[in-house]
C-alpha cells in the first residue's frame, strides 16, 4: 500500500511552506520560505526535490511566495493560485522572476487535479489581494489547510468539517497581543475579520465542530510576539476536553514550528484506479 507523507517546513510570519506526496510525487503548499532550505530539509526527509510536481499558493504575502519566481520559471514548477494572488505575485517586490511559463490560474470551488490529488481553493478572509484554503483529497485521506484566517466563515466550515487532517491558524494569544508591545494599529489588524484568527477562536471552532472523521490537527501560523506553542496547545486541549473529546484518543493535536521542520506524519493511502 502507497504511503502519504506530510510535513511543515515552516510556518509562521517569517515563511510557510508544507509539504504532502507519495515516494513517487509531492506538492507543496505555500513557498515562502529559500529555495535552499526548501531543498535541504526536503532531502533530509527523504523527499527528491525533482519529484515536487506542483506548487499551490494561499496568498501574495511575502511569507507564502518568497521562492515561487525561481521555482516556477527557473525550476518549471508549476504555480497554482487564482488570478488575484498571480497579479499580487507579480507585483511583489519579494519575487524577482515574473512567473509565466509556470503560471497556473485556478478558481474558487472549482476542483481541479494534480495526478492522484484532487485539490479544491475556497475563499479564506484576509487582508492580501485575495487568499484561499485548500482541500486536497488523495485516496480516503482529505488534508485541509486553512492559515492566515481573519475570522472562521460559512464556506471554511463547511471545508474544514470535512477534514480527516486540519491545519488551522491558531495565530495569537488575546491577552498577549492585548497588552503587548505592537502599535495601536497593528494590534487592530491582527485582531480584525480580516486579520488572524487567535488560540481562541480556533480552539472554539474546533470544539464545537470535531467530528470522529477528524484524526489529526495541526495548528500553524503562530506568532512570534504574541503566542507559545504551549500554550496555543492547552487552550486547544482545554477547550476540547471541556466538550468531552480528548487529545491522544479521538484525534491528534500538534503545533507546527515557526522556524523549524515538523516531524515526518505518516498514513497509509490507496487510491483506486
Amino acid at each position: 500500500m502507497e504511503k502519504l507523507y506530510f510535513f511543515s517546513l515552516a510556518s509562521g510570519s517569517s515563511g510557510n511552506c508544507y509539504y504532502l506526496g507519495m515516494p513517487s510525487y509531492g506538492i507543496l503548499i505555500d513557498a515562502g520560505i529559500g529555495v535552499r532550505q526548501i531543498k535541504k530539509i526536503l532531502k533530509e526527509r527523504g523527499v527528491e526535490f525533482e519529484k515536487i510536481q506542483a506548487i499551490l499558493i494561499t496568498h501574495d504575502h511575502a511569507d507564502h511566495i518568497k521562492s515561487v519566481g525561481y521555482l516556477g520559471e527557473s525550476l518549471n514548477i508549476p504555480v497554482y493560485a487564482t488570478e488575484a494572488v498571480h497579479a499580487g505575485i507579480r507585483k511583489s517586490r519579494y519575487v524577482e522572476e515574473i512567473l509565466v511559463q509556470s503560471r497556473r490560474v485556478i478558481e474558487k470551488e472549482k476542483t481541479f487535479m494534480i495526478r492522484d490529488f484532487n485539490v479544491t481553493a475556497f475563499e479564506v478572509p484576509h487582508d492580501s489581494s485575495d487568499n484561499v484554503g485548500y482541500s486536497i483529497v488523495y485516496g480516503e485521506h482529505t488534508f485541509v489547510i486553512v492559515t492566515d484566517v481573519g475570522h472562521i466563515t460559512d464556506t471554511i466550515s463547511r471545508y474544514a468539517c470535512n477534514a480527516n487532517h486540519l491545519v488551522l491558524e491558531a495565530n495569537y494569544d488575546v491577552e498577549m497581543l492585548t497588552s503587548g508591545t505592537y502599535p495601536v494599529f497593528l494590534k487592530e489588524r491582527v485582531s480584525s475579520g480580516s486579520g488572524h484568527l487567535s488560540n481562541h477562536d480556533a480552539a472554539e471552532f474546533l470544539a464545537l465542530n470535531y467530528s470522529p472523521k477528524l484524526k489529526n490537527i495541526w495548528l500553524c501560523h503562530l506568532s512570534r510576539d504574541n503566542n507559545h506553542p504551549e500554550l496555543a496547545y492547552k487552550t486547544v486541549d482545554f477547550r476540547l476536553l471541556r466538550e468531552g473529546i480528548k487529545v491522544g484518543k479521538d484525534v491528534s493535536l500538534s503545533v507546527l514550528k515557526r522556524m523549524t521542520p515538523s516531524d515526518v506524519y505518516e498514513f497509509d493511502a490507496e487510491v483506486k484506479k
